[in-house]
């Protein structure tokens, strides 16, 4: 009887630490619960990929937070520095570096040209899928190509979500285009903060708004005849490098000559059709300017047979086509141009002014005095001397 005592009590007192730990298992401490649910939420997968669509209708998954970007493409580093946060930039095309030219969004942002290469970049030239991989960008924004499938290539050789903020030609000198604000807001949209990009798209918005006020009630007979030359277009071009459809003259309400040619966008005349049309105003882009003096002093005739050259009535236009559009430079222009053709209306504009406005709100910065200084500023312009 003893004996069966002990051996109970034995049993009894190997069973108890089995019994602790069954109770511990089912029932944990309040530590032991705050512990296990920090350590799932260390574990648990990142946010998932969120789906965009881009301004050429593809569907594309990226990151639900981006961090690290490059903008390729004609136009693409420039949208993205009127909307994004430059401290995401992680690489720049080659073009982007060197003279900033009239590029204001490199002349306000020099820094950017000493990030790592990741391409030759420029209007004739493909992405580089190894340079982009170098610097690990997690969206790559592109207006190279205007079809899906160069788009869905790239994004296929590097494995990268490819944004496209439309072809090279984006809005071309339509500065005031849904497309532009589409990717104004897209931009924002990516990186979480559409704070800038808003507040660009309200500043054009508004500047449109303004000059088709100032000049849409002025009468048919009262709007003067208007031919802009020397425009730039992949390199500077002399006084037959016209534009069809101008937006710049368009919101102005003014009459382009070069409608007549039923042609839209960049468009090369015989001269002899301008000494037909004959305009009251002529501007030359200060991109072609050195040309078109360089042909007056091959044919003087023909320049001074023009009403506008006699009677001094040839005014400059800041270039604004340096890899797409500078929509900055190009509004400005408008003030300017407006200011000449319809003084009345813009008496209380004072075009550098103007243009220093606009470079702020765009771009941060006050940039005429070096636009200027590399291009000379808006006024008369001579064709046989110094302006």
């Amino acid at each position: 009887m003893k004996q069966r005592l002990i051996a109970f009590i034995l049993l009894v007192t190997l069973a108890l630490p089995a019994l602790s730990a069954c109770s511990t298992a089912t029932t944990p401490t309040p530590q032991e619960t705050a512990a296990t649910e920090v350590t799932a939420a260390t574990e648990a997968p990142a946010a998932e990929n969120v789906t965009v669509t881009d301004l050429l209708g593809r569907q594309v998954d990226i990151p639900a937070e981006v961090r690290r970007i490059v903008a390729i493409g004609p136009g693409a580093l420039r949208l993205y520095v009127y909307a994004g946060n430059l401290d995401y930039v992680v690489g720049v095309e080659e073009w982007e570096t060197g003279d900033a030219g009239g590029k204001t969004y490199m002349l306000a942002n020099p820094d950017l040209a000493k990030l790592p290469i990741i391409g030759q970049g420029g209007p004739n030239n493909a992405p580089d899928p190894e340079k982009l991989l170098t610097v690990e960008p997690q969206v790559i924004f592109s207006t190279y190509g205007s079809e899906a499938a160069a788009a869905d290539e790239l994004q296929q050789k590097t494995g990268i979500p490819v944004v496209m903020l439309g072809s090279g030609g984006l809005g071309g000198t339509n500065i005031f285009s849904e497309k532009v604000q589409d990717a104004l807001k897209l931009v924002g949209q990516i990186i979480g903060d559409n704070t800038k990009a808003q507040a660009a798209i309200n500043f054009i918005v508004k500047a449109q708004q303004d000059l088709d006020a100032r000049t849409k009630n002025v009468a048919d007979a009262d709007k003067p005849t208007v031919y802009v030359g020397g425009i730039r277009s992949k390199g500077a071009h002399s006084i037959e490098s016209t534009q069809g459809e101008y937006a710049l003259l368009d919101v102005l309400h003014a009459k382009n000559v070069a409608d007549e040619t039923g042609k839209s966008g960049l468009v090369m005349i015989d001269k002899e059709k301008l000494l037909e049309w004959n305009p009251t105003f002529i501007f030359i882009d200060k991109g072609g300017y050195a040309l078109v003096k360089e042909d007056y002093q091959k044919n003087p005739d023909f320049y001074n047979s023009l009403a506008a050259v006699r009677e001094g009535k040839v005014y400059s236009q800041l270039p604004y086509n340096f890899y797409n559009t500078n929509i900055d430079t190009a509004i400005a222009d408008a003030y300017f141009m407006g200011k000449i053709l319809y003084p009345e209306a813009f008496a209380d504009v004072d075009p550098a002014q103007k243009a220093d406005e606009i470079y702020q709100a765009l771009l941060g910065q006050r940039l005429y005095a070096k636009m200027v200084e590399l291009f000379g500023g808006f006024g008369v312009l001579k064709l046989s001397g110094r302006p």
